[in-house]
């Protein structure tokens, strides 16, 4: 028995959404492109769209036209592996390692794996990423924002992820301009733990040194701010340093330089992280100073760098495992429950070891 014209068509479209010629998302052809590629009527046409759209292949939009169904690929995938996109900063350093860790355990218990990319904290390198996941087809997108407190270049890429209802969760930071959900530490607590730490230990003479084109940065030295101010302390603004991710090292160096020629008259220095703590104890100690006789220094973040030195560091606390874990738990939920699901911040406190001298 011969196939009616309007299912003829409607399996041959499907096919192209099967073998990704019509990717998910894409815009298809209009009723009267489609009627001159098959040499039919307007009416079969609509019929064939018509069972596509019941059969969850594609989606109408008023005024738009008919694009290939997220739904599809969900209905596709429920007994496949689910793909999500993982975008970090940076993949093998300072505690990344650790956050993926915690979003691959619970992918895979769950029957879900990671396409791993980063982007070195660079906008061009991004947008790469951003790209490569659209056409790999994943199912949801955890990603850490780059360079997030400056202008970003790739904004209506995640609009474009979420027009085509691919659900996005933001890790340590955001952008502020999107409304995306996040999961991060309480930076502005961290920042302001650090600070306080100091201040009850005697100090007011008190240096930061902060990353300023990412958000974590400009949080962290809001707790800075905020830890003076409940204390009635008045900080001083040559005593605030701050760098991008391209002028670190200079940066680093001048801070170095001001404190060993007492070009700033500090006892105390809160670092945007371990990282930067570490770099800044490493420099100090080439130049004879003595940490915490000389000067006290805070780190934030708990990473392994807190204990490489021979002075462990105090620091503020990041569960980098459970941050991940609980991305990877928020995915799952909105994908496989689809719920909807708000932001999450993980609080923070200071983890006292010897790096700070009580004046």
């Amino acid at each position: 028995m011969n196939k009616p014209k309007y299912q003829i068509v409607a399996n041959e479209i499907k096919e192209k959404i099967i073998n990704k010629t019509y990717q998910v998302g894409m815009l298809l052809p209009t009723e009267k492109q489609f009627q001159d590629r098959y040499n039919v009527s307007r009416y079969t046409i609509r019929q064939a769209m018509d069972l596509l759209v019941k059969e969850g292949f594609i989606r109408k939009k008023k005024g738009s036209g008919s694009y290939v169904s997220y739904s599809y690929l969900n209905t596709r995938q429920a007994n496949e592996t689910k793909k999500i996109g993982v975008i970090v900063t940076y993949l093998s350093d300072y505690i990344f390692p650790s956050i993926i860790r915690g979003i691959e355990n619970v992918f895979r218990k769950n029957g879900y794996s990671l396409i791993l990319a980063s982007t070195n904290n660079n906008h061009e390198e991004e947008r790469k990423c951003l790209e490569m996941m659209l056409n790999q087809g994943v199912t949801g997108l955890i990603v850490e924002p780059t360079k997030s407190n400056v202008y970003n270049p790739n904004l209506s890429y995640y609009s474009l992820f979420k027009q085509r209802d691919i659900p996005i969760l933001m890790i340590n930071a955001k952008y502020d301009e999107l409304n995306l959900p996040y999961t991060a530490i309480d930076d502005v607590k961290s920042g302001y733990l650090a600070t306080k730490y100091l201040i009850d230990h005697g100090h007011e003479h008190i240096a930061l040194i902060t990353k300023i084109d990412d958000n974590q940065g400009k949080l962290r030295m809001k707790g800075y701010f905020n830890a003076f101010e409940s204390n009635h302390i008045l900080f001083k603004g040559e005593h605030i340093y701050t760098f991008d991710t391209e002028s670190k090292p200079q940066v680093i160096e001048q801070i170095v330089e001001h404190i060993c020629n007492k070009k700033i008259n500090i006892t105390g220095l809160v670092c945007y992280n371990d990282a930067i703590a570490y770099e800044v104890m490493q420099e100090l100690k080439k130049r004879n100073m003595r940490i915490p006789n000389d000067l006290s220094v805070v780190g934030q973040d708990n990473s392994v760098l807190s204990k490489l030195n021979q002075m462990d560091l105090t620091t503020t606390s990041h569960p980098q495992e459970l941050l991940g874990s609980r991305a990877a738990e928020w995915m799952i939920s909105t994908i496989d429950k689809d719920k909807q699901q708000t932001s999450q911040l993980i609080d923070t406190y200071i983890i006292e070891r010897n790096s700070v001298k009580k004046i």
